[in-house]
């Protein structure tokens, strides 16, 4: 008599049907920028309607009235009151604000398993430090100046997409006391990490006299290569930025506020495609203000990383 042996064999696993079409993500970010779209435009198309306008979007958008001034000439008019708030300088405090309380909240709901918010601000950290940070810098150096870097991408990210946000509706830096002020502070870091590896005229010798040129053309490098080194650049860093987001400003506030002009006031037979067609143009400049405010503070970071390259590894 043979033992005969019997397989049993496992039920066939059943695997879920795979999910087609886009997920949540996508979808949530569509309607929130078509909301903010439609928030900007509601403050330049249909507010000045019913509270009796608010002018021509221009240069005065950029020194609101004051809120709150203290008495005493101001230095530049000589005889107005020195503004200490005003619309640009509640835009910044909410800015900064925001910035912090988002980082506060991540920070004390830290998991091991990265919720969508956590992972959100996750792959903008790595993205500050693998595509900027170690890709100029390298990884040792990174660690060292990742903190200062990020915190600059940060700050200047938030100050410029309040220009898109509703009811703010203009960058906290699009009057220059924000991007000198970051200008200022590369700057610093600049000089001061040059000062510590050079001396003082070590630093002036490698800022002002590159290597290799004839002596006799030191007479003339010199003052270009000072020029460069202190005014230059913390110049172009200030102007790029100052002037980005006021032309980006200006460019939306335009559209809208003829969209404005052409939905309320015109009488003329085209009117209505005039004012789809400035509406399209605020939706467009809208999409293109958030890209160049991501891009400015991309610009601004990636500039801070190579002036310090520049100094602590030449080589690299």
């Amino acid at each position: 008599m043979s033992d005969t042996s019997t397989t049993v064999q496992a039920p066939p696993r059943q695997t879920a049907p795979a999910k087609s079409g886009i997920g949540r993500g996508p979808i949530i970010a569509i309607v929130i920028a078509l909301l903010a779209i439609a928030g900007t435009a509601w403050v330049w198309v249909a507010v000045p309607y019913y509270s009796g306008g608010h002018g021509m979007p221009g240069v005065k958008d950029f020194f609101p009235e004051a809120l709150l001034s203290i008495s005493g000439s101001d230095p530049i008019s000589g005889n107005e009151p020195i503004t200490v708030i005003d619309r640009i300088f509640i835009v910044r405090i909410v800015a900064i604000a925001t910035l912090l309380a988002v980082f506060i909240v991540a920070a004390r709901r830290l998991t091991l398993v990265p919720g969508r918010f956590q992972a959100a601000l996750e792959w903008i950290l790595v993205f500050v430090r693998n595509n900027i940070v170690n890709e100029v810098l390298g990884e040792k150096l990174g660690k060292k100046y990742f903190n200062i870097i990020a915190t600059i991408f940060l700050t200047v990210l938030a100050l410029n997409i309040t220009g898109v946000v509703p009811f703010l509706n203009i960058a906290g830096s699009s009057r220059i006391a924000i991007p000198l002020m970051f200008a200022l502070w590369v700057f610093v870091l600049y000089i001061g990490a040059s000062v510590k590896k050079f001396g003082v005229f070590g630093f002036l010798k490698v800022a002002t006299m590159p290597p290799g040129v004839p002596a006799v053309l030191y007479v003339l490098l010199i003052p270009v290569e000072f020029l460069q080194t202190f005014i230059l650049r913390p110049a172009t860093l200030t102007i790029r930025l100052l002037a980005n987001m006021i032309a980006g400003h200006l460019l939306l506030a335009l559209c809208f506020f003829a969209t404005h002009e052409f939905l309320f006031y015109a009488t003329h037979n085209y009117q209505y495609a005039m004012w789809i067609l400035t509406f399209a143009g605020g939706a467009f400049f809208f999409a293109l203000e958030v890209f160049v405010a991501a891009l400015q503070a991309y610009v601004f970071a990636i500039l801070t990383a190579i002036y310090l390259q520049m100094v602590v590894d030449p080589e690299h």
